[in-house]
């Protein structure tokens, strides 16, 4: 880019941020984070392929997503099939045309303490939260090699924040983070750019279960400096950045979007 007008015109918020004649995917996208993610894609210009394991829920997303002139498709998925990975990739591929964008926004969690932690919900959390983010981005990867892309991993303040009863999504999500670093690494070359984001305690159907809990909902306010869940639409900003152009030279990175959590704490502060 040069210095003259022609290189100002492209720093417009509507070009940096273009995703034109780009195709993304979105999984958990009938979910509370990740329709907002499907829709800020499709804001942005990119064709969208929804996934997720909820077909009535997609619907919805979708049929709105098109109202709003997105051009979007769907595809139901169990994400803990073994070839979920190579399908989602193959419908985008065969009703876009290309792969750009990956969103990894599916996630589960079960509270309970280590000691009435079951192998079976162990897999499910790992697998949802880090085994499938694994192979779906190795698959994505194949056809992003052609023009390069961007994976968006959505990580959790848990990554670096423990807390009791979260000793599987918690390690998850920290492997998550970890395994952006590795694909920003080993997918520089191939023009595949990498990161995180993880998001603090959030207004969505996942955080209901704290949210519905006095206790643990007063824990969290007298914690975050702004006093309020996050909305899942302000993390739509970050998302845009990373996916587009006005993020070409980030890569690697997980960033905290938590109100204010992670900053620190003041010496005292009163239940509300």
């Amino acid at each position: 880019m040069s210095f003259d007008a022609a290189g100002i015109a492209e720093l417009r918020p509507e070009s940096a941020f273009s995703l034109d004649g780009k195709a993304a995917v979105v999984t958990g996208a009938a979910g509370g984070l990740g329709r907002w993610f499907a829709a800020g894609l499709g804001a942005a210009g990119a064709a969208v392929l929804a996934t997720d394991v909820d077909e009535a829920g997609l619907e919805d997303v979708v049929g709105t997503l098109r109202d709003a002139g997105v051009t979007a498709e769907s595809v139901t998925v169990d994400l803990r099939d073994d070839d979920a990975p190579e399908r989602i990739v193959t419908a985008c591929v065969e009703r876009l045309g290309r792969l750009d964008v990956l969103v990894n926004n599916a996630a589960v969690n079960r509270r309970m303490p280590i000691q009435e932690m079951d192998r079976e919900t162990y897999d499910l959390i790992m697998g949802i939260n880090l085994r499938l983010p694994y192979f779906l981005s190795q698959a994505a990867a194949r056809p992003m090699r052609a023009d390069g892309g961007a994976i968006v991993n959505v990580s959790s303040l848990n990554f670096a924040y423990g807390l009791e009863h979260i000793s599987v999504y918690g390690p998850a999500k920290a492997g998550l983070a970890q395994l952006t670093r590795v694909m920003a690494l080993e997918w520089a070359g191939d023009g595949i750019r990498a990161n995180a984001i993880a998001p603090g305690y959030m207004d969505t159907p996942l955080a209901a279960p704290i949210w519905a809990d006095a206790d643990v909902s007063r824990w969290i306010m007298n914690r975050v400096p702004m006093k309020r869940p996050g909305r899942p639409s302000e993390l739509v900003g970050l998302c845009q950045l990373l996916a587009s152009d006005a993020g070409s030279f980030i890569t690697g990175q997980t960033f905290i979007v938590d109100g204010g959590f992670m900053a620190g704490g003041k010496w005292f502060t009163p239940d509300e």
